[in-house]
């Protein structure tokens, strides 16, 4: 297409990521008044495929839950997983016995490593208006040498988050929320201690970027050998090297060079994944990330025989009734919001 966006591509439920990310989950629902169980009402769960609801009926999914919407407990293996919460809470259980409740703008990164089972349920908090969620699932793939670390999870809360607010020559405000990597002057803030994103020269940046309408912005460069991809998921359309892009679409992009950004007539909202690939095998099995089928079978039978600790909680999709933000580590550390 151009020297800087080599191609453009239409969003689906899972948006297509490059090495060394796996793939982004984009989650928006609005979720109706919740009832005192934390769920919607039984009117509301009537003509849903409870257990595997995907299918966007009034609104909103209950994904994998019955009686509240998100996914009970199940398990994760050789990857991490960055969770954004723009909208909305997720409730957080795990295996390590380690839970929290975080959202409107918190963040979650888990490094699964040899193993773990962890639940996230959307909780609908509100019983008197309704329960909006915007939530992006990415996931982050390990090298060789990483896949085999405990298990760790660690919480970003939005108050700590750096954002860079700045205005462009016009006048109009761009915002960068910096969930991993660096933007200018401001870095963020620290990932779990065995991630990717911890070693250095991996150029791992995540970033939410929002635009006022007719707002102009030029995306840095990056390294020359990382992967790029800026996904446009709302918004009118944006004008960039003679092109207008329409909300809707991915743009995956050589980092190395920079990219003029021209915003349409609405806000724009995107979210940028940048990182260098690890170039190493992967097979991938449902929530199991390995580098060879035999690596595989170990894992599979290491979940059939441990279950990686068990499920210490009294629930599948176990919520954390009327708390607030809050974490409990597995070392019994507890932070509240």
């Amino acid at each position: 297409m151009s020297d800087v966006i080599l191609k453009v591509k239409a969003l689906g439920f899972h948006w297509e990521t490059k090495d060394p990310f796996m793939f982004c989950a984009f989650h928006q629902d609005q979720f109706p008044k919740g009832e005192v169980n934390l769920g919607p009402s039984k009117e509301g769960l009537k003509d849903r495929f409870l257990g595997n609801d995907f299918h966007k009926k009034d609104g909103w999914r209950m994904y994998h839950g019955k009686e509240v919407p998100g996914f009970p407990y199940h398990p994760h293996a050789g990857f991490e997983t960055i969770t954004l919460v723009e909208k909305g809470f997720a409730d957080h259980s795990d295996s390590m016995g380690a839970k929290g409740r975080f959202g409107q703008g918190d963040a979650q990164w888990m490094t699964a490593g040899k193993g773990v089972l962890h639940s996230e349920m959307f909780p609908l908090v509100n019983q008197d208006r309704e329960n909006p969620l915007l939530l992006f699932q990415i996931w982050l793939n390990l090298p060789k040498r990483s896949k085999k670390v405990d298990p760790h999870y660690k919480m970003l809360w939005h108050e700590d988050i750096p954002i860079v607010e700045e205005k462009d020559e016009h006048g109009k405000t761009i915002r960068v929320k910096v969930i991993a990597g660096k933007y200018k002057s401001e870095k963020a803030l620290d990932p779990t201690p065995d991630s990717l994103a911890a070693e250095d020269n991996t150029d791992i940046q995540i970033w939410r970027i929002s635009l006022e309408e007719g707002a102009e912005f030029i995306l840095p460069t990056g390294e020359a050998e990382s992967n790029r991809i800026l996904f446009f998921y709302e918004g009118d359309q944006i004008k960039t090297e003679g092109f207008e892009i329409p909300a809707g679409h991915s743009l995956d992009l050589e980092a190395s060079q920079e990219l003029k950004l021209v915003n349409g007539d609405k806000k724009a909202e995107l979210l940028l994944l940048q990182g260098k690939p690890i170039n190493e095998p992967v097979v991938q099995q449902g929530p199991f990330v390995a580098n060879s089928p035999e690596e595989m079978h170990n894992i599979i039978r290491e979940y059939q025989r441990t279950q990686f600790g068990g499920w210490p909680w009294p629930k599948a999709e176990f919520t954390h009734g009327d708390k607030g933000r809050f974490a409990l580590f597995a070392d019994g550390n507890l932070v509240e919001k």
